[in-house]
C-alpha cells in the first residue's frame, strides 16, 4: 500500500491531564510522527502531518466537591487548545459520579465555547510558540518517549511486549503511584485531600443523577435471554477458541461471534483457554 494514499486519513486520540507534560503533548506528538513517516517510510510532507482529537481526564475528575471538576476541565481544554489539538471533547463534571445530564453537558460545551469565541489570547494561533518551558518541556517529553518505544522495541514490539504484560503492567503501576501520592497527600487534589471545606471531603451528589428505567432494564434482560437462547453460539465459540490457542488474528471470527453471542459468553470462552489475568501486588 501506498503509505501517501493512506497515510493522510489516519489520526489519533489522545486523553490529556493537568500535569505540565500535557501541555505538550500535541507538539510532541507531531515531531515524532513527521520524523518517522519521513525517514522510515518516505511519506510526502501531507502524510506528515498528524491530526489528533483531545478528550480532558476522566481520572482528574472527583466525586468530592464535584463543581470543582469544571475549574479543571477549562484548564485542560486550554493545554489542548493552546496546543493546536484538531478536535477537543470536554468531560461533564458530574461524570465521577453519574452518565452526564443535559445541564453538565452544556456547562462542558461552555468551556470551549468560551475560550475559542470570548478569550482573546485564543485567537492567536499559536499563543505559547517560543516559551522557554514549552520549548523544554517539548524536548523532555519526547526524549521519554522515545526511550519508552525503545523499552517496547527491546520486547519484540507491540505485539511482543503484550505477550508479557508490559504495557498493562507499566497502566497498572502508574495508577498504583498516582492513588498513592493521592491517599499521603504528595499529590494535592484540591477538596480531595486539601484545601477541604468546612464538611471536609464529602461526596455532593449532582441534582440529576441518571439511572437505567426499570423497563430499559428489563429490555436488556430479555434481549440478553434471546440471545442466550440461540443454539447454534457453541461452534462459533469454539472457533474463537481456536484461533485464540494457535495465535491466529480473531478479529474476523470475533465480528460473527459478537452477532449471536453476548459478552459474557465471549468473555467466558476465552477465559477458558487464556485464564483470567491476575495482578500481583
Amino acid at each position: 500500500m501506498d503509505i501517501n494514499k493512506f497515510g493522510p486519513n489516519l489520526s489519533f486520540f489522545f486523553s490529556n491531564g493537568i500535569d505540565p507534560e500535557y501541555a505538550v503533548i500535541g507538539r510532541v506528538a507531531r515531531k515524532i510522527w513527521a520524523k518517522a513517516m519521513k525517514h522510515k517510510y518516505g511519506a510526502n510532507a501531507r502524510a506528515q502531518m498528524l491530526k489528533y482529537h483531545i478528550q480532558t481526564s476522566g481520572r482528574s475528575l472527583h466525586a468530592q466537591e464535584i463543581d470543582f471538576n469544571d475549574i479543571r476541565t477549562t484548564l485542560q481544554a486550554l493545554y489542548a487548545i493552546y496546543d493546536n489539538c484538531n478536535s477537543l471533547h470536554t468531560n461533564a463534571y458530574d461524570e465521577a459520579i453519574t452518565t452526564p445530564t443535559e445541564e453538565s453537558v452544556r456547562r462542558a460545551m461552555a468551556i470551549q465555547l468560551i475560550i475559542n469565541k470570548e478569550l482573546g489570547l485564543a485567537k492567536n494561533e499559536n499563543p505559547i510558540q517560543g516559551s522557554f518551558i514549552i520549548e523544554e518541556l517539548t524536548d523532555l517529553v519526547e526524549e521519554a518517549v522515545l526511550i519508552e518505544f525503545d523499552r517496547i522495541t527491546e520486547r519484540g514490539g507491540v505485539l511482543g511486549a503484550m505477550e508479557t504484560m508490559y504495557q498493562r503492567s507499566k497502566i497498572q503501576e502508574e495508577s498504583l503511584y498516582y492513588e498513592t501520592l493521592k491517599h499521603n497527600g504528595e499529590f494535592p487534589i484540591i477538596g480531595v485531600n486539601t484545601f477541604l471545606s468546612s464538611k471536609g471531603s464529602p461526596t455532593i451528589l449532582p441534582a440529576e443523577v441518571i439511572r437505567a428505567t426499570e423497563d430499559e432494564k428489563q429490555f436488556q434482560i430479555q434481549t440478553l435471554e434471546n440471545l442466550h437462547k440461540a443454539n447454534d453460539t457453541d461452534e462459533l465459540l469454539r472457533e474463537l477458541q481456536h484461533k485464540a490457542i494457535h495465535n491466529e488474528n480473531i478479529f474476523g471470527v470475533l465480528m460473527e461471534v459478537c452477532k449471536k453471542c453476548s459478552l459474557g459468553q465471549i468473555t467466558n470462552a476465552l477465559f477458558e483457554v487464556g485464564g483470567q489475568y491476575r495482578r500481583n501486588m
